[in-house]
């Protein structure tokens, strides 16, 4: 180990090299990273939401809400590692993740596990959009790396939503 405090030692920057250019690095890596905070928020929203619920189909739902915020987090090291494959930065801090994040936080002491629910499948649903606009700016730098993953998770943004609708609808 050096003895050269860290304020001294040259510091190389974080490039990692790429053949999809200048423009296509800043614009994917900012696509994907706000599509990280994204993830992050709605990941403990889920989990949030799992943690303090109640009522009468407890168990399922609570299963249910521990298997989406799992298959969410599962996607965060993607995206971040996507960002920093192709030449770009991305999430540094919880600081960062509030200031980039398009999904409102839901910090009310109690909702119903209907409101729950709906709450969650609007989320996945603006998530989807939010998938679907990441997934044009790598089209058009033909990033085909990226464009793969992120059609997997929006299929599995759809089951979520879907899945979440679905118990969220009355028997009339």
């Amino acid at each position: 180990m050096t003895d050269i405090p860290a304020k001294t030692r040259q510091i190389a920057p974080l490039r990692t090299p790429t053949d999809l250019g200048a423009d296509a690095t800043r614009d994917i890596a900012a696509a994907l990273t706000a599509l990280l905070a994204d993830m992050f928020a709605l990941y403990l929203k889920t989990k949030n939401f799992h943690w303090h619920l109640s009522g009468p189909h407890f168990r399922d739902y609570h299963l249910m809400l521990d298997e989406q915020g799992d298959q969410i987090f599962a996607t965060t090291d993607a995206i971040a590692e996507r960002a920093r494959k192709v030449g770009g930065t991305t999430l540094r801090s919880i600081g960062h993740i509030s200031r980039l994040q398009r999904l409102a936080d839901n910090d009310a002491d109690y909702v119903t596990a209907q409101d729950m629910l709906a709450e969650l499948a609007e989320d996945n649903r603006a998530l989807i959009g939010f998938l679907r606009a990441t997934h044009v700016v790598c089209e058009e730098y033909n990033d085909v790396a990226t464009t793969s993953l992120l059609e997997v998770w929006i299929d599995e943004a759809e089951r979520r939503s879907w899945f979440l609708y679905e118990c969220t609808r009355s028997n009339h």
